[in-house]
């Protein structure tokens, strides 16, 4: 049941936007992270949510879509994310715990899978900007990752690692997404 979990959390990078997510259901996946373990339980990290319109558009404007797919600017009108959740760092309580937010943003991508969504985590964000578009103080905040949630409608398959090593993410004519993942005999150590 987990490894299935794990294997259909991809980083999708289009959504149905007939499909909206609400306040509740990310207020879930916030509960849900809450839980989970913190540096020195210090729970330093925290969350603004969005599933309106034009915070969507804000915080859309300013993240970096699918490196390895220099020809993308991102998803379109009708295939953008219908609700975001910002993983900030209060400072008076923490310095960019990375671990913490690795562990909150798997564990909310797992609910929201578990949910019938998915998503895509971003660290290629313009911080400055999110926070001043969000009316966020940058001498109380920092921004650590954005997830963008929907409903996905692109396939997403896990392939080999090809001979040749490069393990980029690629996207073939039908807009099929393709993720190399190494074999399990080449990242354990003897």
């Amino acid at each position: 049941m987990m490894k299935e979990l794990v294997l259909k959390t991809r980083s999708y990078r289009r959504f149905d936007e007939t499909e909206k997510m609400d306040r509740e259901q990310l207020l879930e996946l916030v509960d849900l992270a809450r839980m989970t373990a913190s540096t020195s339980n210090s729970q330093a990290l925290r969350f603004y949510i969005s599933c309106d319109e034009q915070t969507n558009a804000k915080i859309f404007s300013t993240l970096h879509w699918a490196g390895a797919l220099p020809e993308w600017d991102g998803p379109t009108e009708g295939e953008r994310p219908t609700g975001y959740i910002v993983i900030l760092c209060d400072l008076e309580r923490g310095k960019n715990k990375m671990w913490d937010d690795g562990i909150t943003a798997q564990t909310m991508m797992l609910g929201a899978v578990e949910k019938g969504y998915g998503g895509c985590m971003f660290g290629s964000v313009d911080r400055s900007k999110l926070l001043e578009l969000l009316g966020l103080s940058p001498e109380k905040y920092s921004v650590d990752l954005v997830l963008a949630l929907g409903k996905p409608m692109e396939e997403v398959r896990i392939v080999p690692v090809p001979e040749n090593g490069d393990v980029r993410y690629y996207r073939d004519e039908n807009q099929v997404h393709y993720v190399p993942k190494r074999e399990l005999e080449d990242i354990v150590l003897p």
